[in-house]
């Protein structure tokens, strides 16, 4: 299972590598629509790519509620912990 910082570290590297979004630009209290400038296909892909990273289903309510990086890394490490 992932801790906190590898799973920090997975969302970064997404961010990054599927967004073209600046390393710097990345930090946990990001948001993630009005910073990071993603919008609702981008939320997608990436849940779509956490579920296929982590092997978990990633229910659409427990994003909803997702605003930062850190949401992201919290949400990951909750169903992570639900799967143990």
């Amino acid at each position: 299972m992932m801790n906190k910082d590898e799973i920090y570290q997975e969302v970064a590297s997404l961010l990054t590598n599927l967004f073209e979004i600046e390393a710097d630009d990345i930090r946990p209290d990001a948001r993630l629509y009005e910073d990071l400038e993603l919008d609702s296909i981008d939320a997608v892909d990436m849940v779509v790519h956490l579920q296929k990273r982590t092997g978990r289903k990633i229910k659409p309510e427990t994003f909803r509620s997702v605003r930062t990086v850190q949401d992201v890394v919290d949400a990951v490490e909750q169903l992570m912990r639900e799967g143990a």
